[in-house]
């Protein structure tokens, strides 16, 4: 029997300038490609120009005419955070949609950004927790939806309160749970703030379940030569159709996120277990919900970005 995939049907986003982050490749590329096809111009940051100019070409290849335009960044880095945001806030256009995607995941070895930042920490939820604060004059014109992608992984683990960066000791999978949680209370933390100082945002979040993509694929600049057994496993079953998703079905979450008329707090695969198949609002993990701690990690991340929010929240 032949299985239906799932699939979202998105409304006409012509007229909305949408920024995503992560979008080169993965599910991250099939976000960018389904906002374009809707209408939505893109603004694709990039660490690697020749994955850029390929992801760009595949976009055109599935929707001809998309507006799309290729700017570098690497999220690892505030300088280049600082100087990609500098240059959007000169050109004064807003921005409607802001879909926060990239991530890097378990590092055999603790590793370390431009600024010194454990890798997990500094670019899961720092690199954009600073993108977020340079690019919100941008984002409040636009009144713009803010998805921010975390992971089952916020599921399970804590914050080092003690240790952000992993300096005494460091293990990756918790590490990475730790990016996860850090980002998903900043993402609730910004919605509190915007309703309180009337910025007019919308913060959603999401997350793509189980699905084989690149983050535990062999990456040799973070000290991975073979994709994991956890990669090719979640691949086989994939395939087969058993539990968890497929890249397409991953990106559904966060273009539910991104397009939703009135939106829930946080979205995440409908199927079992919460790992595959469509997409669907969902509970919000525990881990997420201490207003304490949102307050507490956003007062933290300002100090470590040295980028300041407003204070009329």
């Amino acid at each position: 029997m032949t299985r239906t995939p799932p699939d979202l049907t998105l409304p006409d986003l012509t007229g909305a300038r949408a920024l995503i982050t992560g979008g080169s490749d993965g599910i991250g590329l099939r976000i960018a490609t389904r906002l374009a096809a809707a209408g939505a111009e893109l603004v694709l940051p990039v660490r690697s120009t020749a994955k850029g100019e390929a992801a760009v070409a595949s976009i055109l290849a599935a929707a001809p005419g998309a507006a799309v335009e290729l700017r570098p960044l690497d999220l690892s880095s505030l300088a280049s955070i600082a100087s990609l945001t500098a240059a959007l806030r000169d050109e004064g256009r807003p921005l409607h949609l802001l879909v926060n995607n990239a991530g890097v995941m378990t590092p055999p070895e603790r590793q370390s950004t431009a600024d010194g930042f454990e890798l997990q920490f500094g670019t899961n939820h720092l690199g954009h927790v600073a993108l977020v604060g340079e690019l919100l004059p941008l984002l409040r014109d636009g009144r713009a939806r803010v998805v921010s992608q975390v992971s089952i992984a916020a599921n399970q683990g804590s914050i080092n309160w003690h240790d952000l960066n992993w300096e005494r000791s460091y293990d990756g999978m918790r590490a990475y749970s730790q990016s996860k949680i850090a980002f998903g209370l900043f993402a609730r933390e910004l919605q509190r703030r915007s309703d309180a100082g009337g910025w007019g945002l919308t913060s959603v979040l999401s997350h793509p379940g189980v699905a084989p993509t690149s983050l535990l694929a062999a990456r040799p600049e973070l000290g991975r030569s073979a994709d994991t057994g956890a990669r090719r496993l979640i691949e086989w079953l994939s395939r087969r159709g058993i539990l968890v998703g497929t890249a397409d079905s991953a990106a559904l979450p966060a273009l539910l996120a991104a397009t939703a008329p009135d939106p829930a707090s946080f979205y995440g695969p409908a199927g079992p277990g919460h790992l595959g198949g469509g997409a669907g609002a969902q509970s919000l993990y525990s881990r997420l919900r201490s207003p304490e701690d949102a307050r507490r990690i956003w007062a933290a991340s300002e100090d470590l970005t040295g980028v300041a929010f407003p204070a009329d929240a």
